[in-house]
């Protein structure tokens, strides 16, 4: 009884987006798409920092809440990236926090065409606060009044093609699929589950002043219906962009924001439910800003 009351707990916790996603959604991805794809790092002539904060289905008591820090760049001279991130996800009394590396390297395919190749390798620390969980049986000694946390080793990789007009990847993310332990207690039902990406994306000049961006992206995991996103931006001068987005079965989604001097990122977007869950939220909200340096390489 101990272990299954356990493993029930954790596996209501590590499902932050529907469909038993283990990973957490971002909508704004397209403006970090880093921590979607290890190989994006270095595809950029210079570094750049994101931070994204997003408060999932407000108006419900411990709902997901995610941030994520993230920060690379290409080599001066060879053709080769770095950067790290890191994740933070909570749910109510469940919390996971990722730290990650990242090395990728890119070489010339031809008409302009580059293939980056990306790895990104890191730890991931799972915690679950007992003292933040009420049972019903006051006297059930199931679960204990502490903190319970582990480390596992984690690690994804990714592919990606990209033009000056488009782009279109692969990536895979927690490759190494480990257990994780819940009060000491560790079996199958606790193992992380891989998770695929794929995406794509092109850049449309219609007028001299406006870009069109469609994109799509295509999550995945074994036993579990896949999941898309479908999102379409409008970006005037290089300043500033208007963007919506359709997520299958979940959510839409509108996305406005503004690029100070070419440097400086302030995007926001706002969820709107459409599946049976709406009636329980009021939506979802994400505030991502972010820093971009002087290029380094031609």
């Amino acid at each position: 009884m101990k272990k299954f009351i356990y493993i029930w707990i954790f596996l209501l916790s590590i499902s932050a987006s529907l469909w038993s996603q283990q990973l957490p959604h971002f909508t704004q991805y397209m403006f970090n798409d880093y921590i979607m794809n290890p190989a994006v790092a270095g595809t950029k002539n210079h570094y750049q920092a994101r931070a994204t904060s997003r408060f999932q289905w407000a108006g419900i008591i411990d709902a997901p809440q995610t941030i994520s820090l993230s920060f690379n760049g290409p080599h001066a001279k060879k053709p080769m990236g770095f950067g790290g991130y890191l994740l933070n996800d909570v749910t109510g009394p469940t919390s996971r926090t990722g730290f990650y590396g990242t090395y990728a390297y890119n070489f010339g395919l031809g008409n302009d065409v580059r293939l980056s190749l990306g790895l990104s390798f890191g730890v991931l620390q799972n915690t679950i606060d007992g003292t933040k969980i009420s049972l019903h049986d006051l006297n059930d000694p199931a679960l204990k009044e502490a903190i319970s946390t582990s480390f596992v080793p984690d690690a994804s990789l990714g592919a990606l093609f990209y033009h000056e007009k488009w782009f279109a990847g692969f990536s895979a993310f927690q490759l190494l699929s480990n257990n994780l332990k819940v009060y000491d207690e560790k079996n199958g039902l606790n193992k992380l589950k891989r998770h695929y990406y794929l995406m794509g994306g092109y850049k449309w000049a219609f007028a001299p002043d406006f870009i069109l961006e469609p994109s799509v992206i295509i999550k995945g995991m074994v036993d579990v219906p896949s999941q898309v996103d479908l999102n379409v931006k409008v970006e005037y001068m290089k300043t500033a962009w208007l963007g919506f987005s359709y997520r299958s079965q979940d959510a839409i989604a509108i996305l406005i924001g503004y690029i100070h001097k070419q440097k400086y990122y302030f995007g926001y977007s706002y969820d709107i439910t459409i599946s049976d869950f709406k009636t329980y939220n009021s939506g979802s909200h994400e505030i991502m800003i972010g820093l971009r340096f002087n290029d380094i390489k031609e």
